[in-house]
């Protein structure tokens, strides 16, 4: 077994069913973590395959395949750039550069986040990476907050987050637009835009089938019908604001004050402020009659 390999299999031990969403079953799992049929298809890769990298019978595999891996094994940024380097080692490759951290939002941009609530907004890079969002933004497209900030990216949240087709009452159109509108991206950042690429189409048919249509669209002004779980049904007019230089942009929706929609607006504000207050709410120390017999309890 070569490092890659054994690396993968340590850290499909660590992660449990339910950290990833998948029913842990009846009885007593007799494989600790995950087990490698989940992970491959929570990776969009086929069962022999994987087996064949975690028993070091596949020595080089993409790097759309290892980025699912990753993500699939919830890896750190320093975890998933660690398994690149492994995998360049066991294929012989040249080690390659670290990739750029997008740039973090400016400051006027952060600011304007919040002179704008309740309306929801974000700031995006050119590939979408959701460089900042106030808390409406977060609370408007759900569960998009409990990913890490380094996985944030609306396009990867419509195709891959398991509650986007539902937050999108048509996402049939709103996938359409947004992988037209990457292949808009400026070549300036066409390593972030092929790297996007290559984990969306090894992760998810819908995916590779609209890159390969070559449709172009620029995301301007419109409107977005959403199915919110906790709101339910509203729809809610965009712009997209760009700044000179840096090649960040802010995507902003909002209502007319008066209408049902801005009412929704008020409610996804106060659902935001309800999760603000669930995240600060102290965790319960454990019942000290509920210690292991021997253990501490204190």
């Amino acid at each position: 077994m070569n490092a890659m390999a054994e690396f993968l299999r340590i850290r499909r031990g660590r992660v449990g069913p339910a950290d990833v969403g998948l029913p842990t079953g009846p009885g007593t799992r007799r494989t600790p973590g995950l087990r490698r049929e989940e992970l491959a298809t929570l990776a969009g890769v086929s069962a022999d395959y994987y087996t064949r990298i975690e028993q070091g019978r596949e020595a080089a595999p993409s790097d759309a395949v290892l980025n699912a891996l990753a993500r699939a094994l919830l890896l750190t940024d320093d975890e998933h750039a660690h398994l690149l380097a492994l995998a360049d080692r066991t294929a012989g490759r040249t080690p390659r550069r670290p990739p750029a951290a997008p740039r973090p939002a400016r400051p006027g941009l952060r600011l304007l986040l919040e002179s704008v609530r309740p309306s929801p907004v974000y700031v995006l890079n050119e590939v979408n990476d959701v460089l900042a969002a106030n808390p409406e933004g977060l609370a408007l497209l759900a569960g998009l907050g409990d990913w890490p900030p380094a996985q944030r990216n609306t396009i990867r949240y419509t195709f891959l987050h398991p509650a986007a087709k539902t937050v999108f009452a048509d996402w049939d159109r709103v996938a359409r637009n947004c992988v037209a509108h990457l292949r808009t991206v400026e070549p300036a950042a066409q390593e972030p835009t092929a790297a996007l690429v290559a984990e969306l189409s090894a992760a998810d048919g819908a995916f590779a089938a609209l890159w390969r249509r070559h449709e172009v669209w620029v995301k301007r002004a419109g409107e977005t019908a959403f199915h919110h779980p906790e709101i339910g049904r509203f729809t809610l007019a965009s712009e997209v604001l760009d700044t000179p230089g840096g090649g960040q942009r802010m995507l902003v929706y909002q209502a007319a004050p008066g209408t049902p929609e801005h009412d929704a607006v008020v409610l996804l504000a106060m659902a935001a402020q309800e999760m603000a207050a669930q995240d600060r709410r102290p965790v319960p120390e454990e019942n000290p009659s509920h210690a292991p017999d021997g253990g501490p309890t204190g």
